[in-house]
């Protein structure tokens, strides 16, 4: 058999191994955005849902400017929140990477230790935590700090971005965990032998080397915050309501699926956007940090 006949066998057997995991993605990812998609443009009743085409929910969106605040303010929130996940996690990635055969596995199963529970069931922690009669206040009391319980400790944004770093550790802390302990250790040996101070070392070569991963948790942890609903809902109080609130709401409460639906396509074309955009300006290699002047 000639090599031409060998690489198109590979190419057809290749295809064919391919082929179920197109469906599979076809079926269950692409098949319901279009099906979402669909619906955004129909029309609701209290007789139900009308196939009947209709931008009315699109209107509704621009009419209300409720809808504008609520996303901004959810961009807003996603990004501190990617911003805090990435200050907590890339020290404890760092402290991982340098660790030594069982001590590294042990920290890696103590990483993911938490997250074998329930997602809800370690947003509900927080409540007995923050709450009048939590484990905070009780602490700051005991030490005499504070007089009487804080309300302000839940309730509030603050708490939701407290419940979402803590529930989206693990998807900033791993792709940087994996970044670092690929980067060669003769590198870093290099930049001291050459005279380079600790920081200028973690500056000049560290850093830039880690930036798949920390790309790749970024964007994890942004669109993922993107969509909380959760953590929002127990957390958030009425000023740290999000984008997913409302989106279940309609659903849910207002059974005005179209809205919903317009609402859900209006959101992933915004974060999508945002993520095209941030790829574009802070690209690898246009990142300062490896620049050269």
């Amino acid at each position: 058999m000639s090599s031409s006949a060998v690489r198109r066998s590979r190419w057809s057997l290749g295809g064919l191994l391919v082929v179920p995991a197109v469906l599979w993605l076809a079926v269950f990812a692409i098949g319901p955005l279009i099906f979402f998609a669909c619906v955004s443009f129909w029309t609701a009743s209290v007789f139900g849902l009308s196939s009947e085409l209709s931008l009315k929910s699109y209107q509704s969106l621009v009419d209300e400017p409720v809808y504008a605040r609520v996303l901004l303010q959810t961009l807003r929130i996603a990004f501190i929140t990617t911003a805090l996940a990435l200050l907590v996690s890339y020290p404890l990635a760092m402290f991982i990477a340098r660790l030594k055969g069982h001590k590294r596995t042990l920290a890696v199963v103590l990483l993911f230790l938490p997250f074998w529970t329930s997602y809800v069931v370690r947003t509900f922690v927080w409540l007995p935590m923050l709450g009048r009669t939590g484990l905070v206040n009780q602490a700051l009391m005991s030490l005499g700090i504070i007089d009487k319980p804080l309300d302000a400790l839940l309730y509030n944004e603050a708490a939701v971005y407290v419940g979402l770093v803590y529930v989206y550790t693990l998807y900033m802390t791993l792709p940087i965990y994996l970044s670092l302990e690929k980067i060669d250790r003769a590198l870093i040996e290099a930049a001291y032998d050459l005279g380079a101070t600790p920081f200028q070392t973690f500056r000049r070569v560290v850093f830039p080397l880690s930036l798949p991963g920390v790309w790749s948790g970024c964007t994890m942890v942004f669109l993922l915050s993107c969509g909380a609903y959760v953590t929002p809902q127990l957390l958030g109080g009425p000023s740290g309501q999000m984008f997913g609130n409302i989106i279940a709401s309609q659903f849910l409460n207002a059974n005005n699926w179209p809205l919903g639906a317009a609402l859900s396509v209006v959101l992933m074309a915004v974060v999508l956007g945002c993520v095209y955009l941030a790829s574009r300006r802070f690209g690898f290699q246009r990142l300062f940090v490896g620049e050269r002047g």
